[in-house]
């Protein structure tokens, strides 16, 4: 892993983090939208040729920097294969393969759903159909754009609802390689939020195809 994409991971998340601890109720959305998801536990199913060729290009394990309560820290997080993609995913974290769902141990009402999307994908299209998800949660937010200092820097599209019961995100981010996914994040406002919010940003950042 480079050291400036941990440089830029740790400050990321210690402004997602700040923001979280604040008022999660404000009248106003961050302008680093927050996040939240579950993840990480083993999947069972057999791996197939490709699948085990891909691994091969990717450390089964990886180390990343990440501010908590007591500081800068490092964390390892290990690779886990889903429907067509891989991501690393943090202790504390269980992933579900066949959902494509990332959520916390503790309680899986943090969690985010990965959804790889075809080459041809409609942005407009998905926009639209994000904006009626996340009406039902309160008023929509669109960050496309402004996601400057964020590991979802390169996302075409962020949509989030803020309300005194938590944040909801509908987001269409680009990988490094130019594959893209919608992800669909829900944190509910709670003691877990903050714990939730800065591991599972760096699981999105790491999602790839495996094609």
């Amino acid at each position: 892993m480079n050291p400036r994409h941990f440089a830029f991971i740790t400050i990321t998340i210690f402004a997602v983090v700040l923001s979280l601890t604040a008022c999660s109720g404000a009248a106003e959305p961050p302008a680093s939208p927050e996040i939240s998801t579950p993840a990480n536990e083993e999947v069972t199913a057999p791996e197939t040729e490709n699948e085990q060729a891909y691994e091969g290009t990717r450390p089964q394990n990886e180390t990343f920097d990440l501010m908590t309560g007591e500081g800068n820290q490092s964390h390892t997080a290990t690779l886990h294969q889903g429907e067509g993609f891989s991501l690393y995913v943090f202790e504390k974290f269980e992933f579900d393969a066949a959902q494509g769902r990332l959520f916390l141990s503790s309680n899986p009402e943090y969690y985010v759903d990965i959804e790889p999307l075809p080459a041809n994908y409609d942005l407009t299209q998905l926009k639209s159909a994000g904006k009626k998800e996340l009406e039902e949660f309160g008023k929509v937010s669109d960050f496309s754009g402004e996601l400057v200092e964020h590991p979802l820097g390169s996302a075409e599209l962020y949509l989030q609802t803020s309300s005194d019961e938590g944040i909801n995100y509908y987001t269409v981010w680009q990988s490094e390689t130019g594959d893209a996914f919608l992800f669909r994040l829900h944190n509910p406002k709670g003691e877990e939020a903050s714990d939730f919010a800065g591991p599972v940003l760096v699981s999105l950042s790491t999602v790839q195809s495996n094609s």
